[in-house]
């Protein structure tokens, strides 16, 4: 269980460390180019994901808190009963650090902070983060691992 937990501090590490750069050497919607397709800019999430209910007044911060709060119980639960499942628990893993570093920041901020833009001549990703980039990875791994099934037990058809 130590392990699958100190995967989930790692990312929170890693988030909250780009956070903390990109804050301190960008301003606010400032764009930098790093490659024809990816820039660094920083923005305020202060909604969820593709800043759903960014605009919703306020209450969506307490909401997602409280939803975040409520996955970080739900996942380690997983995490003990399932941390002799590799794939499984790396995957929870992912999705708790990058669950835990968007509500920290939503606490102590009151939004997330956002900064990986891709984009390609007139489509572009909403920005996002580390956190982000852990809970999709996880999630897809979740997703392959459910697809892939059990290994049967020795002798078993």
């Amino acid at each position: 269980m130590r392990k699958w937990l100190g995967i989930a501090f790692a990312v929170i590490v890693a988030d909250h460390l780009t956070k903390w750069w990109v804050s301190s050497t960008l301003d606010y919607q400032e764009l930098i180019p790093v490659l024809p397709f990816f820039s660094l800019v920083l923005v305020h999430n202060t909604g969820a994901a593709f800043s759903f209910l960014a605009d919703a007044g306020g209450w969506q911060r307490w909401f997602f808190i409280a939803v975040g709060v409520v996955a970080t119980v739900i996942i380690v639960r997983l995490l003990k009963r399932h941390a002799h499942e590799p794939r499984l628990a790396f995957s929870l893993a992912l999705v708790l650090g990058g669950a835990l570093g968007n509500v920290i920041d939503r606490v102590v901020l009151g939004h997330v902070v956002d900064f990986l833009y891709f984009h390609y001549r007139g489509f572009a990703w909403p920005a996002f983060n580390v956190a982000d980039s852990a809970i999709s990875v996880g999630a897809a791994l979740l997703i392959w691992d459910s697809l892939r099934g059990k290994p049967a037990a020795a002798g078993q058809p």
